[in-house]
């Protein structure tokens, strides 16, 4: 599937029979006239280049009333009558495309709709501008025959996660706003270019490594006219597009004119053959380079959190001898719904599991521990996050690198589990689960026994994904098959994936695959900039999907919306859930995600997620995945279990 290109009401113009126009050379006096006056003042230039040298995070400049106001109302005219928009998402951002970068291609015929657009492509790319940009932010010599230039709208909803800009010969990136000019851009609706500062670790053997900090320290709000621009630095330039945010109600969003952030994006790009300040091999060299400054040092040694499994005693009985006993019974009863603990349900779980390598179990936790897990949950979404202890031993600490992910997290307080009853007492109910439960061998049997696969070792994490904030984006695994478990603690609704609210009556619920269980819903793109209901997508599932060919290299994996549902490569996908339990056999180069959080969320997303390593077998059938499928434990002819003991400890009910 290749990347999405916008449609515009000249396509009917651009037939295989394209007389390819070339650009206008303008003169100084004709630029000069495409912006505002006295912008070109040696004193001006002068100003704009302290600035850019004295700026903070990765360097940038800002250049208010940029274009003549005349000429680009008569450019925001254009794209709104002539521009279709096509919506494109990916774990990383969310937003509208309008393609200008074909504008070379077009007929005569097409181009006479867009004579306002083509005189600033012309004054951007010309020389006098070029030596302008080039002069600020000292990239040396920019290229005025290779364009690339796009227009985007970010509408209620999108944004653009932590990125380096650093692809091929880009060497200047910009941004010019088109937003409404007679409804200013308010600082609280979002979509600010925001900026990161970088830290440089250096190892024992002198080695650096330079990463994105966690947290911006820049903030530029959108304005009409206003120009944006940094020079592509590899490891350096990192930044995002802050969401644009819903308003309160659609009579307001109205009022504001939507909200619509438009934008012409680009970049300039390393002079080519012909050009003054052209060096043969030099682009090459350039993306060489470029490559190598993500790629310097040890970038994962700096990811947090590290991984930390525990490996299983090998001298544990081998599977086809192991079965849960009294004592068992009576520790997972504390924690887990009875349903899940009778041999009928475990059977379907395993047979729904054997033919789909994965499936979700609704209702998991007890009725008794999850109200426990749920209180705890809200007392702790009223207090700011901003009062949570990071960092020390038992805490949340933050993920990062930001242009990789960003949550709260908590890892195990102990190497190996073995909590005492005095000592669980005292442990919130999040920490129990982390601690206490998932780690167990108790559950860890239970969970062979529902996959008949065999644990080695495993990992455990609580995340917490804050609205407006956190996300995890794509990553590939590499190794042998592995169970992957995640348990949805999210409390909140709204998520898409609640029946009317209703709360689980016991009559818990086995779902196979349950790709498209989140189904998004795509903005059709035609009549010009299609705006988001804010009741749209919200974002926060869980995505496993096929791997790519396509994956830039040194970059984040894209997911690649689909149209057509049937077409997209997702294999699963885990809305954010209340009590409901995903178990996946993942394979080597699937690729996994968390979508960002949008703020238009009722509340934070909430999990425990665990990796267990399993040995290998050479049991090769159910690799084909069938059709969902879901099955209603009411219809089974189970018989209800009760436990074995009446102990004042179990939790069941």
């Amino acid at each position: 599937m290749g990347k999405r290109k916008a449609e515009t009401h000249l396509n009917d113009c651009n037939g295989r029979g394209n007389l390819k126009r070339a650009k206008t050379a303008l003169s100084d006096e004709e630029t000069q006239e495409c912006f505002r006056r006295g912008l070109f003042d040696p004193k001006v230039l002068k100003e704009y280049t302290t600035s850019y040298v004295g700026s903070e995070s990765c360097k940038h400049s800002v250049i208010h009333a940029l274009v003549n106001d005349t000429l680009l109302r008569s450019v925001r005219e254009e794209i709104n009558e002539n521009v279709h928009f096509s919506p494109r998402e990916t774990d990383m951002c969310k937003y509208q495309s309008g393609d200008l970068a074909n504008l070379d291609g077009l007929e005569d015929a097409a181009l006479e709709k867009l004579p306002s657009l083509l005189k600033l492509r012309d004054a951007l790319y010309s020389e006098s501008f070029r030596q302008y940009v080039a002069t600020v932010t000292g990239s040396g010599d920019l290229s005025g025959r290779k364009t690339d230039m796009a227009i985007n709208a970010y509408t209620p909803g999108c944004h653009f996660l932590c990125h380096g800009d650093v692809i091929g010969s880009r060497k200047v990136s910009y941004i010019l706003y088109l937003t409404d000019p007679d409804i200013p851009w308010k600082e609280e609706w979002g979509g600010a270019l925001r900026l990161y500062p970088t830290r440089t670790y250096e190892d024992d053997n002198g080695e650096k490594t330079v990463t994105p900090s966690p947290d911006f320290t820049k903030v530029i709000p959108p304005a009409w006219n206003q120009l944006s621009f940094f020079a592509v630095q590899p490891g350096e330039s990192f930044h995002d597009v802050e969401e644009v945010y819903c308003a309160r109600t659609k009579e307001q969003l109205q009022k504001e004119g939507g909200r619509i952030r438009m934008a012409i994006i680009g970049w300039y790009h390393i002079p080519q053959i012909g050009e003054p300040g052209y060096m043969k091999g030099a682009e090459e060299k350039w993306g060489h380079n470029s490559s190598l400054m993500q790629l310097q040092g040890n970038p994962d040694k700096y990811d947090f959190p590290q991984q930390q499994p525990i490996t299983v005693d090998a001298k544990s009985k081998p599977l086809e001898e192991k079965e849960l006993e009294e004592t068992d019974f009576d520790f997972l009863l504390k924690y887990m719904a009875p349903t899940y603990l009778t041999p009928d349900t475990l059977e379907q779980v395993s047979e729904s599991f054997l033919k789909l390598s994965s499936v979700t179990l609704d209702g998991l936790l007890s009725a008794k521990f999850a109200e426990r897990v749920k209180n705890y949950i809200q007392s702790q979404e009223v207090s700011p996050t901003s009062a949570i202890a990071t960092g020390s031993k038992g805490s949340w600490s933050i993920a990062k690198p930001p242009h990789k992910q960003r949550f709260l997290y908590q890892q195990p307080a102990s190497a190996a589990p073995g909590n005492t009853k005095e000592s669980i007492t005292h442990l919130d109910p999040i920490t129990e689960l982390l601690d206490v439960f998932l780690p167990s061998r108790q559950f860890r049997q239970w969970l062979e026994i529902a996959t008949e696969c065999e644990v080695e070792n495993f990992d455990i994490l609580a995340r917490r994904f804050r609205r407006g904030q956190d996300y995890a984006l794509a990553t590939s695994y590499e190794g042998k098959p592995r169970l992957e478990i995640s348990l949805g603690l999210t409390p909140t609704p709204g998520w898409g994936d609640e029946e009317e609210d209703v709360e689980p009556t016991g009559e818990e619920v086995i779902k196979g695959n349950n790709k498209g269980a989140n189904d998004r819903k795509k903005v059709n793109g035609k009549g010009g900039i299609g705006v988001r209901p804010e009741e749209d997508d919200i974002g926060g599932h869980e995505v496993y999907m096929a791997g790519d060919d396509d994956v830039a290299i040194g970059g984040a994996a894209v997911y690649k919306a689909s149209p057509d549902a049937d077409d997209d490569n997702v294999l699963f996908t885990m809305p954010p859930s209340w009590n409901k339990m995903s178990i996946v056999l993942r394979d080597s180069g699937v690729l996994k995600f968390v979508k960002y959080v949008s703020k238009n969320a009722k509340g934070d997303r909430w999990d425990i997620s665990g990796s267990f390593g399993v040995k290998e077998t050479d049991d090769n059938e159910g690799e084909e995945q069938e059709e969902s499928q879901e099955i209603s434990l009411e219809d089974s002819e189970e018989e209800v279990f009760n436990g074995f003991l009446s102990s004042e400890d179990s939790d069941s009910d």
